[in-house]
C-alpha cells in the first residue's frame, strides 16, 4: 500500500502581519470593539501553531498624531501619544488571543516594563522560534515615522519571508474601490509601480525600506474569513508588491 497523502504545510514560515488600529473599531466611530478583536484572535489561532507570527498594530482607533498635528499640536507629542495608542490596541490584542491559549510576547519600542518587554531583536527572534506569537507596539520608538514603517522596518529585523497588510478591501486598486466603483484592481505591482502612481498601499517610507530590503508585500482583506490561513499556504489572495 502507498503511503498516505500528506497535507502540504504552510507556504511562508515566518510573517508579519500589519493590522490598523481602524479595524478594531469595527461598526464604532471609535475605540475598540471586542467582538471585533476577538474574531481577529480566532483568525490568528488559525495559523499562529503552524508558523512564526509577529504583529504590528496600529493606533489610529484611539489617536493620530498627524491629525492632531494638523490642528496645531505639536507633531513629536502627537506621535508619542499615537505610540501609546498602540499600546492599548497590543494589550487588547495579547489579552484576546492569550485566552485562547496562543503564547504571546508584547514587545514596545518605548520602554513600559509594568506592561510590555522592551524590544531586543534576539529577544524577539527567540520569541519567534519559540512559537510565541510576538506583538510589536509603540512603533519605531520616534516620532515621525508611522507603523506601516514600523512594521517594514520589523520584519526586516526579524527576518520576515513577507508583510502581511490587513485591510478593508481585497487588495490594491488604483483608484478608492469604496468610492469609485470601475476601480482596477492590480494583481500584482511593483514598488516602483506603487511610488509613482502614489498608491496608498503604505507610506512611501515603508514601500522605500521593503524595496532597498526585497521583503515582498501582500495587500489582503482582513473582513473575509480565513483569508490569513490561506496565503499562508500559498492561495494567490489580495495583491502581491514585490520587486
Amino acid at each position: 500500500m502507498g503511503s498516505p497523502l500528506e497535507t502540504p504545510g504552510p507556504f511562508y514560515k515566518r510573517v508579519l502581519l500589519k493590522l490598523s488600529g481602524e479595524a478594531l473599531m469595527g461598526a464604532q466611530g471609535y475605540g475598540i470593539d471586542p467582538q471585533v478583536v476577538q474574531l481577529f484572535a480566532d483568525e490568528i489561532k488559525e495559523i499562529a501553531r503552524g508558523i512564526q507570527l509577529s504583529l504590528v498594530i496600529g493606533g489610529g482607533n484611539i489617536f493620530r498624531g498627524v491629525a492632531a498635528s494638523a490642528q496645531g499640536m505639536d507633531r513629536v507629542a502627537g506621535d508619542q501619544m499615537g505610540m501609546l495608542a498602540t499600546l492599548i490596541n497590543a494589550v487588547a490584542l495579547q489579552d484576546a488571543l492569550e485566552k485562547k491559549g496562543i503564547d504571546t510576547r508584547l514587545l514596545s519600542a518605548i520602554e513600559v516594563r509594568m506592561i510590555a518587554e522592551p524590544f531586543i531583536r534576539r529577544r524577539a527572534m527567540r520569541h519567534l522560534e519559540k512559537g510565541r506569537v510576538v506583538i510589536f507596539a509603540a512603533g519605531t520608538g520616534n516620532p515621525y515615522f508611522s507603523t506601516d514603517t514600523a512594521a517594514a522596518l520589523r520584519a526586516m529585523e526579524v527576518h520576515a519571508e513577507i508583510i502581511l497588510k490587513a485591510t478593508k478591501v481585497d487588495g490594491i486598486y488604483d483608484r478608492d474601490p469604496v468610492k469609485f466603483p470601475d476601480a482596477v484592481k492590480f494583481d500584482e505591482l511593483t514598488y516602483m509601480d506603487v511610488l509613482s502612481r502614489q498608491l496608498q498601499v503604505m507610506d512611501s517610507t515603508a514601500i522605500s525600506l521593503c524595496m532597498d530590503n526585497g521583503m515582498p508585500i501582500i495587500v489582503f482583506n482582513l473582513k473575509e474569513k480565513g483569508n490569513i490561513k490561506r496565503i499562508i499556504y500559498g492561495e494567490k489572495i489580495g495583491s502581491l508588491v514585490k520587486g
